[in-house]
């Protein structure tokens, strides 16, 4: 039975103004669900890359169907099986590929069906769903395409999820049957099995043992290997009640739920369906695949699958792309523990992927490796180094919007002597494409990378969009923006009128150092990718589907705008910047809303030994900060040990602990030296208000482990703040 709950919103607008044939004109009403049947309804613009004829409404397993009648002899997927262990500390070498564990897009494709069948024998319904926990594998895309196959919605759980949080996305997601890596994720789930009444099996691709759980009323749930899975869905499934279910699935049906990393309160579950996908696709191949010249996309898969980035780069835009372009790409699994030990760069040496995509963390600690190894590099192989990286960086800058984009005398020599082999030694050499996303990435980051021929293109978005809201194109990319709305999406920027209205501020003029106050206002957007809501479960109660529901409608307007929560500005070339997110702003004890990222990015610019700022003064009469120093193990997963690492050696080269640090002159000098810099900068810090008047140093550095960071490696303030009351409160 259908749950559909209507609702009035709480922003007003005014009559739509009249529309670019590239925009769709939107009715007044709700544009959003709560129930896991929901069939999402857009308007579609009348020209355009987003237009229906330009980029048809499809099922992702119709695609992936179609995929393997034009490329079902290229390799799909692969992985090392089993995982070899580290050799030595930061030290584990790839296997030859052919010893590598592969799918064809046949394969895949037929894998997929057999799973999806005996998903169905367990009890996976139409609009149900099926769990996913562990590392990225084959076995993650294949249980992913399957629940969509049979008509349901995939499941991601972070490997970084306490059991407690699995239990509740199991819950609420009704998942009738969960797909696990091995024997940690095993025994998180059925740590609550009593609870979890709905769940009929658990199928595990990892080292188990065979079981079957039964409950106190009875019930049992199934635990067997992937690969019985795959035999029972091929003997005892329904090829008919499969066709049955394909048949059944609109483009507007949500074919996965990504479940939001909040700080408080329950996570809530973004249901992506079919379209919103579809457009994220035809927007990412319309910029960049023909970088790829025709040729095949390697892609290494190790951010989280369970992560909107990570789905979309790695789940779903290979598939779109073999469709629509009869592009193959062959997707690399990273080794679980390629983040933690700090090998993933043995990967990368091996993929030679020519799609990357990145945290700014992942960059960030890739520099940072980089430029101790530069550290150590005397005489003429430094001089040559530095007039090498400057040929580069003039060149970078020359790229920029607006650049000459000319080469400067003498850069090809510098690439093909120095630069080049710095993009060969990470593995990057092949790459053509290099995106950023999920987290503010500095200037300072994009201009290192940049000057090595590395141009990364940064992008926006969150869960709640499917992804990409903006991004800076390979041929108008402006460091520090996150650039531009892709054709046929529209992006505005509101203030909240009186009466709760939606009032467009004005565009700025580009290049502005300080932007005024009535130029900035929260970034919005419209169009195809936009979720199809958070989603209720009525077993959850009536309070629950109201409280879901009051959510989606202070999210998305009564006109389909999607609100980001973000504060920023647009200029007049369109191109847009984030200078806050609301809830992060602090509110200064005479009541300025100042935001915290470009200080704490400031000071880090300064001081590169730091790995962390963060800012505290949220009703307090002044700010400070916490810092925490690069240390050695600290990987964002990881907090890492007390052993200084990398340029954070350099300081005080007697210092050598974050332990001694803490103590030592030199390094609150260090410290204190790059807070005046940002203090005194206009751009920087507007006002006093803005600065920062004391510091302390952590102890140790912010983790996933550790709680300060998401698991896509966003910090978590109140959490840090929290953790660390006790360092913060005698500041004040």
């Amino acid at each position: 039975m259908s749950h559909r709950v209507q609702v009035v919103t709480k922003h007003v607008l005014a009559p739509a103004p009249v529309a670019s044939k590239e925009f769709a004109v939107y009715e007044s009403g709700t544009h959003f669900g709560v129930t896991p049947d929901y069939e999402h309804k857009w308007p579609f613009p009348e020209a355009g890359p987003l237009a229906e004829k330009s980029a048809p409404p499809m099922c992702f397993p119709m695609m992936l169907e179609q995929a393997c009648q034009r490329v079902g002899k290229e390799f799909a997927l692969a992985a090392e099986k089993p995982v070899p262990h580290v050799l030595r500390p930061g030290e584990a070498p790839s296997l030859p590929w052919e010893e590598w564990s592969k799918w064809t897009w046949k394969d895949y494709y037929e894998d997929s069906r057999k799973l999806a069948k005996a998903f169905m024998h367990f009890g996976v319904e139409q609009f149900g769903s099926v769990t996913i926990f562990g590392f990225n594998a084959p076995e993650w895309a294949l249980s992913a395409m399957a629940a969509m196959m049979c008509g349901g919605k995939f499941v991601g759980i972070y490997s970084t999820d306490t059991a407690e949080q699995v239990q509740y996305k199991v819950d609420h997601s009704n998942a009738a049957v969960m797909v696990v890596d091995s024997h940690a994720e095993f025994a998180a789930t059925v740590a609550y099995i009593e609870e979890l009444t709905c769940l009929n099996a658990i199928f595990c691709w990892g080292t188990f043992e065979p079981a079957v759980l039964k409950r106190k009323d009875g019930s049992e749930c199934k635990v067997m290997s992937f690969k019985e899975a795959l035999q029972l869905g091929e003997s005892q499934g329904s090829d008919e009640a499969l066709a049955q279910r394909m048949q059944a699935m609109r483009p507007g049906h949500a074919m996965g739920i990504i479940y939001t990393s909040g700080t408080t309160g329950q996570p809530k579950a973004v249901m992506i369906h079919h379209d919103s996908a579809v457009a994220q696709g035809a927007i990412g191949t319309l910029d960049n695949t023909g970088v790829l010249d025709g040729y095949p996309a390697r892609i290494i898969s190790y951010l989280p699958l369970s992560h909107i980035a990570g789905s979309l780069m790695d789940l779903l835009f290979p598939v779109y792309m073999a469709y629509t372009k009869n592009l193959h790409s062959t997707v690399y699994f990273a080794r679980p523990y390629d983040l933690k030990e700090m090998t993933l760069a043995a990967r990368l040496q091996f993929v030679r992927p020519t799609i990357f995509l990145g945290v700014p963390r992942v960059y960030e600690k890739m520099q940072a490796r980089m430029m101790a190894v530069a550290s150590t590099i005397t005489g003429i192989k430094k001089s040559l180094a530095t007039w090498a990286k400057g040929k580069g960086l003039e060149y970078c800058r020359n790229l920029q919007a607006g650049g000459s984009r000319s080469k400067p005398f003498m850069h090809t020599i510098a690439d093909k002597l120095v630069l080049s082999k710095a993009r060969e030694a990470l593995g990057l050499d092949q790459c053509r494409i290099f995106i950023a996303g999920a987290a503010p990435i500095s200037r300072e980051t994009l201009e290192y990378f940049g000057q090595l021929g590395m141009m990364i293109q940064n992008v926006y978005g969150m869960s709640e969009s499917a992804g990409i809201a903006t991004l800076c194109h390979k041929d108008f990319n402006e460091f520090g923006s996150v650039g531009q709305a892709p054709e046929g999406l529209e992006v505005k920027l509101f203030k909240t009128g009186e009466k709760g209205e939606n009032i467009e501020v004005p565009r700025c003029a580009p290049g502005l150092k300080v932007v005024p106050e009535e130029n900035q206002g929260e970034i919005c957007f419209r169009g195809r990718h936009i979720m199809a809501g958070y989603m209720a479960n009525p077993r959850f109660g009536e309070e629950h589907v109201k409280d879901i529901t009051e959510k989606n409608a202070s999210t998305i307007d009564q006109y389909g705008w999607l609100h980001s929560g973000d504060k920023g500005y647009m200029d007049t070339n369109g191109v847009v910047r984030i200078t806050g997110r609301y809830k992060e702003l602090i509110i200064g004890a005479g009541g300025e809303n100042i935001a915290p990222v470009p200080v704490e990015e400031a000071i880090k610019k300064s001081a590169p030994a730091l790995s962390n700022v963060m800012m505290v003064g949220d009703n307090r009469k002044y700010n400070v900060a916490l810092v925490t120093l690069t240390a050695e193990g600290a990987t964002g997963e990881l907090p890492g040990t007390d052993k200084l690492a990398g340029v954070a050696l350099e300081v005080n080269p007697a210092v050598k602990t974050i332990s001694e640090a803490i103590k030592d002159p030199i390094w609150q000098k260090y410290i204190q030296d790059a807070i005046n810099v940002a203090n005194n900068d206009p751009n920087v810090c507007i006002s006093n208000a803005w600065k920062i008047q004391k510091f302390a140093i952590v102890p140790r550095d912010f983790s996933i482990q550790t709680g300060e960071f998401t698991p896509s490696l966003k910090l978590k303030r109140s959490v840090a703040e929290a953790t660390w009351k006790d360092l913060i409160d005698p500041l004040f």
